[in-house]
């Protein structure tokens, strides 16, 4: 009997490393997508201590042609989970930001996306089982911070839910996750200043993990963790837009990040 192998981008640290950790704790094996080998070889050998897990380390930047080409690859010789986790926000103003980096965003947030659940979709297919989560975001949910950011994960909103209904009866699972605030390297990394965020808002990466497997057992399409951020993202779509807007400049600042 062999384990079944689950595909993560973005397992370095954060929400991406908790999947990891909860998928090798469940009796996958891994195959680790990253840029940085350093980080990935360190968790190949903290889930084959903890857990028995073995994985294969894959170092790619999702950003460039290239590197989703080789992601895809591997992908279409079948896995049996694949988690779109990897992505990245940015610091600034849209209107003095580098374009290159504009468009790098939506490469790693937005085409990865797309081409590596393509390539996964026909071998799960055909096997009449697999499960694709989507990383997005509540941002994608409820728009108002974020320009290009929050356009990236509406997008994989959209694409999730509108390929849940092509994939009904197949076996296939598929989900957006959307989680809001997390405790990662997330807003450091982006150089985005956080300090004016309710310490009530912000979530742990174990119970976003937790809760977002535990609505793919149950067959949901759209996971949205914590109390709270459902509260948020049901009145966002009750009220009117321009109150989603000020209601976001309040909270969150809505300047200086892309």
């Amino acid at each position: 009997m062999t384990r079944p192998v689950a595909l993560v981008t973005g397992p370095s640290s954060g929400l991406g490393a908790g999947f990891a950790e909860r998928l090798a704790a469940s009796g996958h094996d891994l195959i680790l997508v990253a840029r940085d080998r350093r980080r990935l070889d360190d968790l190949a050998q903290t889930l084959s201590a903890r857990h028995g897990a073995q994985s294969e380390v894959l170092v790619a930047d999702l950003s460039t042609a290239d590197g989703r080409e080789r992601v895809a690859a591997r992908l279409a010789g079948g896995v049996d989970v694949l988690v779109n986790n990897a992505g990245f926000g940015t610091s600034g103003e849209f209107w003095t930001a580098d374009p290159a980096l504009l468009q790098s965003q939506l490469d790693v947030n937005v085409t990865s996306v797309m081409r590596l659940t393509r390539a996964a979709l026909p071998a799960m297919i055909a096997q009449g089982h697999g499960t694709i989560i989507n990383v997005a975001s509540v941002a994608g949910l409820v728009a108002g911070r974020g320009s290009t950011y929050s356009a990236s994960k509406a997008w994989v909103v959209s694409f999730t839910e509108g390929l849940a209904g092509g994939l009904a009866g197949t076996g296939v699972r598929i989900q957006a996750l959307c989680p809001g605030w997390v405790r990662t390297e997330f807003h450091e990394r982006a150089g985005i200043e956080m300090r004016s965020i309710p310490k009530f808002m912000w979530l742990d990466v174990e119970d976003v993990v937790d809760t977002c497997l535990e609505d793919v057992r149950r067959g949901k399409v759209l996971c949205v963790p914590g109390a709270q951020y459902k509260a948020l993202t049901t009145v966002g779509r009750m009220l009117p837009k321009n109150l989603v807007r000020r209601a976001a400049n309040l909270v969150g600042r809505a300047r200086g990040r892309t």
